[in-house]
């Protein structure tokens, strides 16, 4: 129950009130939680074939709006625990799959953490979507990249070093949003690179889906909840909510845009209510369950070690 309630947007001092225990206490129950959802990522999140990705960071603080070594532009370091921090995320909009979260400062460095754990978890090079931060373009590329070599010339001094350039595969747009007065005015969409593979696959740059995932995360956990006192005192404990958040959200919560229509024999009359549609979780779409898990399963889920299993698990 305790678990249950730190997804949908009970803080720490409702849950220690309504069951009778300490905050300690949730929090070693979440702790054991966190560890179970990393292993069902790593053995479920594997080799997924994608074809394209979004990601994007929201914004957040922890235990303090702005760190003491804070930058000019008020984000904190990479280094520092508290002060304005991200949830990265990035997301499969064909099953609405969360691939891989993280939470962090907003620079460079956390955007090549959260593409990096993404490219653990993805076949080949799937076109990439994003926001307009600065620091987005050269994460890619040190993520997927090719090394351009020169050769030698001869000639006194040092050689030149290789030089990394983007993936022949890699596709990278933005969508720079141009505010006014706190208010959207213009949406500017920009090809960084792969113009001609996006042209040929056909697809439009947009972020629409991670945005409404976004706020699905401010709805259900307490600490994302805007103008609330209810905030995360530590990163850590911020990282293993939200990645408990990703094994439900991608196994044991049904999402309405995946359901199928029910044949008409298989509807049952159960009262004045029949039920009309099969619900799906992300990882039923995807192929990598075959049912809607229960919290139980979520919990005791037990896997073989991952150097004994084939690649379909």
């Amino acid at each position: 129950m305790a678990l249950k309630m730190l997804l949908v947007k009970v803080d720490l001092a409702g849950i220690s009130f309504v069951l009778g225990v300490t905050e300690d206490t949730v929090l070693a129950w979440l702790q054991r939680a966190a560890h179970k959802a990393e292993e069902i990522n790593a053995h479920l999140l594997r080799d997924l074939p994608v074809t394209q990705v979004q990601f994007d960071e929201m914004w957040s603080f922890i235990k303090r709006k702005h760190a003491a070594p804070a930058g000019p532009d008020g984000e904190s370091t990479a280094l520092s625990e508290d002060g304005r921090q991200g949830v990265w995320s990035s997301f499969a909009p064909e099953y609405r799959r969360i691939l891989a979260a993280f939470v962090g400062s907003r620079t460079s460095e956390s955007a090549w953490q959260l593409l990096h754990m993404t490219a653990t978890v993805v076949l080949g090079v799937p076109c990439v979507f994003s926001d307009g931060f600065r620091g987005s373009l050269a994460a890619l590329i040190e993520v997927d990249h090719t090394l351009k070599t020169f050769p030698r010339t001869g000639k006194p001094g040092r050689p030149k070093q290789p030089l990394k350039e983007p993936h022949p595969e890699l596709v990278y747009g933005q969508v720079i949003k141009k505010p006014q007065k706190g208010r959207l005015q213009e949406l500017v969409y920009r090809v960084r690179c792969g113009a001609k593979r996006l042209e040929d696959l056909g697809l439009s740059i947009s972020t629409s889906l991670l945005e409404r995932l976004n706020l699905t995360l401010r709805h259900a956990l307490a600490p994302l909840v805007r103008k609330s006192a209810s905030f995360c005192k530590d990163r850590t404990q911020m990282r293993r909510r939200v990645v408990l958040f990703q094994a439900f959200y991608n196994f044991a919560r049904p999402h309405m845009s995946l359901r199928l229509p029910l044949p008409d024999q298989d509807q049952h009359v159960l009262g004045l209510i029949q039920p009309k549609w099969l619900p799906r979780t992300p990882g039923m779409a995807a192929g990598l369950t075959d049912h809607v898990w229960t919290f139980r399963e979520l919990l005791t889920a037990k896997f073989e070690p991952i150097h004994n299993q084939s690649s379909s698990g």
